[in-house]
């Protein structure tokens, strides 16, 4: 009996695990749909990224789908740089842990923020993005 008792919280951590795999699978499925209308993508747990052309799309994954689309046309953006816990970083120094994010300025001085986990995607967009205004 005593031993029954000892394995049941290790059962739950077993089932409470498939459970979350389960829940980010069902985000990763809806992130395959929903990529399929870009040419590139990129997806991680802050958000995705879609771009098809001109226009760049960005939401948050959930296993009900993407939720808080945003949608901006590449010939508005003005200027594009990356921020590490709410501070411009260049890429010559070491970025410190927190939270990344890319940073899209419009003409008009809008600025939408993309998260992103990695900093090293975020280089790589942020260049991707500087050649396709021409920056």
């Amino acid at each position: 009996m005593s031993h029954g008792l000892l394995w049941l919280p290790l059962l739950a951590i077993f089932i409470v695990l498939a459970w979350l795999g389960w829940v980010e699978y069902r985000k990763v499925e809806h992130y395959r749909q929903w990529a399929k209308n870009f040419e590139t993508s990129k997806y991680d747990i802050a958000a995705v990224l879609g771009q098809q052309g001109d226009r760049l799309t960005w939401g948050h994954p959930t296993q009900q789908g993407i939720i808080h689309l945003q949608t901006c046309e590449l010939s508005t953006i003005q200027n594009i740089w990356i921020e590490c816990n709410g501070q411009r970083i260049d890429t010559q120094t070491t970025h410190s842990k927190g939270a990344i994010q890319l940073v899209l300025e419009t003409f008009t001085g809008d600025c939408y923020r993309i998260p992103f986990t990695e900093f090293t995607l975020a280089l790589a967009w942020r260049d991707r993005l500087q050649r396709a205004i021409g920056n």
